[in-house]
């Protein structure tokens, strides 16, 4: 069937902060393990393994992009290349204190993200909306908010995802950008979609309330900011899964 004339293309590549470093493996290893033992088990909440995500994939996503084959993808490294990541920084507010999105910088020994100025702190497990809001009772996805991230860092995404908006390498999305580390979607789940079906939900209204404070991850530097492609591969020799980073700059 040839495509329809207005079709949008398929998105290739995604724009992200990826959340899976030396210095936050060892939290979210720990906590992501403890809820996926307790959220599959039979005598808790019994919802598919398949559906909670791996430790590799987790990341928060500032855009995504349909990407043309080389042209496109070194438009999208040039734009990613010349970002002044500290200037766009500097040009939103002096960094506050009291958040741990942006807590001072702690020292500077050369190691990527380890002097950041940007710090972040997952905490609590969301609902995504599927419709005009969401309905915890038939869910489908389910993520971690960054803590605090209506403030500096909210705007320090905004403006990296503006840069790419207007670079044309990024379609501008209405909806506004909704920072977020999925930790849960049944799409992923063997016969939990298809395009003829409904969704595999699950009701997820006690689980958010028994995760509703958890701490994913506490006071990690940001590192890097990378163009990821879509779809997660295996890693060989391991149950875990990873996406293909297309380039990446260090913060």
């Amino acid at each position: 069937m040839p495509p329809r004339p207005n079709a949008r293309p398929s998105p290739t590549h995604f724009l992200c902060i990826p959340l899976v470093t030396s210095a936050s493996r060892p939290q979210l290893s720990k906590s992501l393990a403890s809820f996926k033992s307790d959220v599959t088990s039979p005598d808790s909440f019994a919802i598919p393994t398949d559906a909670v995500r791996p430790l590799g994939t987790l990341h928060l996503t500032l855009g995504i992009m349909s990407l043309a084959k080389d042209e496109g993808i070194n438009k999208a490294t040039e734009v990613l290349k010349n970002l002044k990541l500290r200037e766009i920084l500097a040009g939103i507010a002096p960094l506050s204190s009291e958040t741990p999105s942006a807590g001072k910088a702690q020292s500077s020994t050369g190691t990527p993200g380890t002097d950041s100025p940007l710090r972040i702190t997952l905490r609590g497990l969301h609902c995504m909306k599927s419709g005009p809001r969401a309905d915890p009772s038939k869910a489908s996805v389910l993520y971690a908010p960054p803590a605090h991230g209506e403030g500096v860092f909210q705007t320090f995404c905004e403006r990296i995802r503006a840069t790419f908006e207007e670079a044309g390498v990024m379609e501008k999305d209405a909806r506004g950008l909704l920072l977020h580390a999925t930790i849960v979607n049944t799409i992923y789940v063997k016969g939990g979609w298809s395009k003829k079906g409904p969704k595999l939900t699950i009701d997820a209204r006690d689980i958010l309330d028994r995760y509703d404070d958890y701490v994913w991850m506490e006071d990690v530097p940001l590192e890097k900011i990378a163009i990821c492609r879509m779809g997660a591969k295996k890693i060989e020799g391991t149950d875990d899964e990873a996406y293909e980073v297309e380039a990446e700059i260090d913060f």
